[in-house]
């Protein structure tokens, strides 16, 4: 697999120490910054929690990561990201006043700073240009999932990926389970034949409804939608590519990141009808067939008052593996009892590693194959029709403008009461 190299390195760094001893310490030193230090010198694009989060995992996994420009479509972002993050790492945020920069342009800007690293997590919909033009600019990337919202925007990934093997960058994805330690354990042993044959997958990500926000007063309609991007699918993706897509990657990784050859679903909205909800599906479920016979079934749920549950199960011809409780039954019993591992750190110690030792990480083939795994799920849950795999690439279905600017008028507007209609299977066509 084309993750392996990175893989083993996390894993052996996370068996030498503990998290709270600093994974810093584990880097090289062979990497030299142009101006003649040894600094990593960040740039962050997208100011929100996962934002602000990733930069603070990368200065925890390096004390030579510097923060030094940041950037969003809004200044409050920026400025409480900055101000939070100064706190959290005082000697390692280091942006000043000009190099916070603000609006649809600011990653361009982020890019034209003195920067070795961006780190781009906006909403989704953006995902696809900024990465572009971080690789064409010639900066090592992290980017959070998903990767694109349609099959138009994994091109544009697919020929960045492509790009950056060719310039040597690394490139890291967000689909940060395949940096867990005891995942990476649990995995290797079933690609290692310990459960015989995977026949089927079940993949649950069933839980309350997230990021919930209320509309404040004088907000034109782009900037809600943009402040409350999650529920509303042309930034976000819908549910399945926020939340499940860690669980389809898992199911990736274990069918050997080869595509499924169609796939066919269920899902609609019935509790999350209010306006803050959007216009996305509050339950789903895909069931993934591939040529060789297994299947891979995916239940995606964001609803109050109901049965949750986060769950990776993979049923073998000689047993059966719970991913999440790293735990192998049957003919082989095994279960991982190795050190804690803070995942969202050491994806970060594994690039600056790279970075340092002159090594590459590219995560493009499986960040193509999850992110088109949930986009799949979608075109099938949402138009009711079974799709292949080939057919859910050719789609032609552009989600939102190609451009925006503040001018721009959302491609979803609001009811008279407030609420934003969702698709319906039958109705809804594929395109």
């Amino acid at each position: 697999m084309a993750n392996q190299a990175s893989i083993g390195t996390s894993r052996r760094n996370f068996l030498k120490a503990s998290v709270a001893a600093g994974v810093g310490a584990m880097t090289a030193t062979k990497w030299v910054h142009a101006a003649g230090d040894d600094v990593i010198r960040i740039g962050l694009v997208g100011c929100g929690g996962r934002g602000c989060g990733a930069a603070g995992n990368a200065m925890n996994a390096d004390p030579r990561a510097h923060l030094v420009a940041m950037a969003d479509v809004f200044e409050d972002k920026v400025q409480n990201g900055r101000k939070n993050l100064k706190e959290l790492k005082p000697e390692q945020t280091q942006v000043d006043d000009e190099h916070c920069f603000v609006g649809f342009d600011g990653y361009k800007k982020v890019l034209d700073s003195d920067i070795d690293v961006i780190l781009i997590a906006t909403s989704s919909r953006f995902h696809p240009e900024y990465l572009k033009a971080a690789v064409e600019a010639g900066k090592h990337v992290f980017i959070e999932k998903p990767h694109a919202v349609d099959a138009p925007g994994i091109k544009t990934v697919v020929e960045a990926c492509k790009l950056a093997k060719e310039k040597k960058l690394n490139l890291l994805s967000g689909l940060c389970w395949r940096y867990h330690t005891g995942v990476q354990e649990t995995i290797k042993r079933i690609l290692d034949g310990a459960i015989g044959d995977v026949v089927a997958v079940q993949e649950c990500y069933m839980r309350t409804p997230y990021r919930l926000t209320t509309r404040a007063e004088g907000l034109t309609e782009l900037e809600w939608q943009l402040r409350n991007w999650y529920h509303f699918n042309w930034l976000s993706g819908d549910d399945i590519l926020q939340s499940l897509v860690h669980s389809l990657d898992k199911a990736g990784w274990v069918t050997g990141d080869k595509p499924p050859a169609s796939a066919f679903g269920v899902g609609g909205r019935i509790q999350c009808v209010e306006p803050h909800f959007g216009d996305q599906f509050d339950h789903s479920a895909v069931c993934y067939e591939y040529d060789n016979g297994v299947r891979v079934y995916g239940f995606s749920r964001a609803q109050a008052n109901v049965f949750n549950q986060t769950s990776d199960v993979i049923l073998g011809t000689k047993g059966r593996c719970d991913v999440l409780k790293y735990e192998i039954t049957g003919e082989t019993n095994w279960k991982y009892e190795g050190p804690p591992c803070n995942m969202y750190d050491a994806e970060h110690v594994a690039l600056f590693e790279a970075i340092r030792k002159g090594e590459i990480i590219n995560s493009g083939d499986y960040m193509v194959n999850s992110t088109m795994l949930g986009l799949l799920g979608r075109m099938v849950c949402y138009t009711g029709k079974k799709i292949t795999w080939q057919e859910a690439l050719d789609s032609q279905e552009v989600l939102g403008p190609a451009e925006i600017n503040w001018d721009t008028k959302p491609p979803l507007s609001p009811r008279e009461d407030g609420t934003y209609a969702c698709p319906i299977p039958g109705f809804t066509e594929f395109k």
